[in-house]
């Protein structure tokens, strides 16, 4: 469980969300990313899907490991380094899974966006504190 109490008494940017919106777009983002996947699978040839999966492998651990070290170990700048590479890797991953599925890339696209969202919540409180 994310240490909260330390979380509550951080400053934050002016557009951090009541928690319940955390907890109603992440289950949304972690099914469109499973389909996505599904799709890219299913589409691309067993050859091709080795990068794909890969970049999805890279971008699924990045986004696990922000939060051990966000609330777990409660660095900030760890986490905004971890947010920028997930950016990247979920980029990295539309990239690649557009080539044979633009229906698979385009359900990564609200993922990306609420990545840049959380960068930016992310810099507010590195900055802030």
């Amino acid at each position: 469980m994310p240490n909260m109490d330390w979380y509550a008494a951080l400053a934050k940017s002016p557009l951090t969300p009541p928690p319940y919106v955390f907890q109603t777009i992440w289950p949304l983002l972690y099914l469109l990313m499973g389909i996505s996947v599904y799709l890219y699978v299913r589409q691309t040839p067993k050859i091709q899907r080795p990068l794909g999966i890969s970049f999805f492998g890279l971008q699924l651990f990045l986004n696990f490991l922000w939060s051990p070290v966000f609330f777990g170990m409660q660095h900030i700048g760890g986490a905004l380094l971890i947010l920028s590479l997930l950016i990247f890797a979920v980029l990295g991953t539309i990239w690649i899974f557009a080539k044979t599925s633009k229906t698979a890339a385009w359900l990564l696209a609200p993922y990306f966006i609420w990545g840049l969202f959380a960068w930016h919540l992310n810099f507010a409180v590195w900055q802030l504190n």
